[in-house]
């Protein structure tokens, strides 16, 4: 599933490509024939992001209405020159602007939102590091206030959106934090280093399109996990030696998904 920088990326190359214009909304699929309806013909005033979650505006601001795209696993956008070819496949929702085109196949979510829906959806989520209105102070709240793993707080999107596996793996290895630990024991200051990387490394993510977590005195020795990948200390290296200290990476299940780390840097 992508983590919140791929969303924050996608909503600015969005309002790059679309802002300003009036776009043509079609569902070439039909599954959301009524929504694009409701938007076609309009003008494309801005996308944005919140944690994992895409929100699109159409119209002025009287007559605004929104469609709300969650990718989930499977869902992706993938952009055209125009004219469009014919679309292929399963297109939920195809978008045509002046000079470029874009098509959203197989969404976990795509629908239409009212101002309403965007503030309960805003109310469920923690906050997003890569937003300027973040508050960091709902998080840690969140946290000191837990007897949950922080490894299984970090990837809840109630406690702080965005954060994926990746991030979650990661992060604690960069602060030497084993993710059994429970919420209530993090510190204010270990939080705050946590916080404080979470953010500089998804603005990494944002700016270069991919993740980027290793120091520059570390980013060596063993390959990436897969091909066209970033070298991670933890994150898919079960079994392999740390990269500091040659331990074996070691790998559980928590809350239905794999976590890594090491047992020796991360006390």
């Amino acid at each position: 599933m992508p983590e919140g920088h791929t969303l924050h990326r996608l909503a600015r190359r969005q309002q790059r490509v679309f802002g300003g214009q009036t776009v043509h909304v079609t569902s070439p699929q039909g599954r959301f024939a009524d929504g694009t309806a409701a938007v076609d013909g309009l003008v494309f005033a801005k996308a944005e992001a919140w944690g994992k979650h895409l929100i699109q505006h159409y119209g002025d601001r009287r007559s605004r209405r929104m469609v709300h795209v969650h990718l989930g696993l499977y869902g992706s956008f993938t952009e055209a020159a125009m004219p469009m070819d014919v679309p292929v496949g399963a297109v939920r929702m195809r978008i045509e602007g002046d000079e470029m085109g874009t098509d959203l196949r197989g969404p976990t979510a795509c629908e239409l939102f009212t101002p309403a829906d965007l503030d309960a959806l805003v109310a469920r989520l923690g906050p997003d590091p890569l937003r300027r209105d973040a508050d960091a102070t709902r998080a840690v709240t969140a946290i000191t206030r837990s007897k949950r793993p922080i490894g299984a707080l970090l990837m809840d999107q109630k406690v702080m959106a965005g954060v994926g596996n990746v991030y979650r793996a990661e992060v604690l290895f960069r602060a030497g934090i084993d993710p059994y630990r429970e919420g209530r024991s993090i510190s204010d200051d270990e939080f705050g280093a946590i916080w404080a990387d979470v953010v500089d490394l998804m603005r990494i993510g944002v700016r270069r399109g991919r993740i980027h977590v290793m120091r520059d005195g570390d980013d060596r020795g063993a390959p990436s996990y897969a091909p066209d990948r970033p070298r991670t200390y933890v994150y898919r290296r079960a079994g392999e030696p740390c990269r500091i200290c040659g331990t074996t990476v070691r790998i559980a299940e928590l809350d239905g998904r794999n976590l890594f780390w090491c047992p020796v840097c991360q006390r």
